[in-house]
């Protein structure tokens, strides 16, 4: 058995039936991880979501931005009308229920002890240990799967804080641990988060860094497989596994078999 990680694919149906064929990818024997940001942008997001949604156990998914703009949208538009036409697709699906229901109850950050990996959408900031990222996850995950859902949507995007404190509480605290988990790219060495900046390392203003790049991060002697960030591109080191190779935008999708850090690449949409 072999698990596959797969990042960013954003609605690229026909990208990603291609890497999963040269893989070779079997739902009875492998596993694939995606690190969220499955749907947006690509043109085909409803056939995305159906085709992982029925891998089932097969598939460990973690939330990513353009997947939590789906839910607000859901939350938004109970019958359908989103403005963003590929949304709206999903909105307007015989098994609309069934797909985002299921899109919902994915968690913001996964832990693998067989493989000591820790997986989430953007990354972590320096102060965070691995226990507390997944326990400010869960803090998230916990308001997503209750009636509080649509609090936290009408939440999510507003301006908030962007320092972390551990004493910080209440729907501000929600909002800035979705914002690093799910759009962290770049931040200072006391987790305040820099969130206007998507370019690559360098161009980003001081005194801010990128999140792995910070001598003091707790994470530091664990794997961590995340997204998010084309500009970064492809990123494999020792403990770090960035997958997110721009297929959206004209690059390529990427997987890479977790076991021996082999890479597997398509070619992305055309534009």
């Amino acid at each position: 058995m072999a698990t596959y990680l797969i990042g960013d694919i954003q609605g690229c149906y026909d990208p990603l039936q291609r890497l999963l064929e040269k893989i070779n990818f079997d739902p009875a024997q492998d596993a694939l991880w995606c690190p969220g940001d499955l749907v947006n942008r690509g043109g085909q997001s409803l056939e995305v979501l159906r085709l992982l949604e029925n891998l089932g156990d097969r598939l460990t998914v973690t939330l990513g931005n353009h997947d939590l703009y789906l839910l607000a949208e859901n939350s938004k538009y109970r019958n359908g009308g989103s403005p963003n036409t590929e949304i709206d697709a999903i909105l307007q699906a015989p098994d609309r229920v069934k797909l985002l229901s299921w899109l919902q109850r994915q968690p913001l950050a996964h832990w693998s002890a067989e493989h000591q990996a820790l997986m989430v959408h953007a990354g972590v900031i320096p102060q965070w240990t691995l226990e507390q990222t997944l326990s400010c996850a869960a803090e998230v995950e916990q308001v997503l799967q209750s009636g509080k859902s649509k609090k936290f949507f009408k939440r999510m995007r507003k301006n908030g804080p962007r320092r972390w404190r551990d004493d910080r509480s209440g729907w501000k605290r929600r909002q800035l641990i979705s914002n690093i988990l799910t759009r962290l790219r770049y931040c200072d060495h006391n987790g305040k988060i820099l969130t206007s900046a998507s370019g690559p390392p360098g161009s980003q203003p001081p005194p801010y860094r990128p999140w792995f790049k910070h001598k003091r991060r707790q994470t530091r002697k664990i794997t961590i497989v995340f997204g998010h960030w084309a500009a970064l591109g492809l990123h494999v080191k020792k403990r770090l596994i960035g997958l997110d190779s721009a297929c959206v935008w004209g690059g390529r999708l990427t997987a890479v078999r977790l076991e021996d850090r082999q890479v597997f690449q398509v070619p992305g949409l055309f534009r």
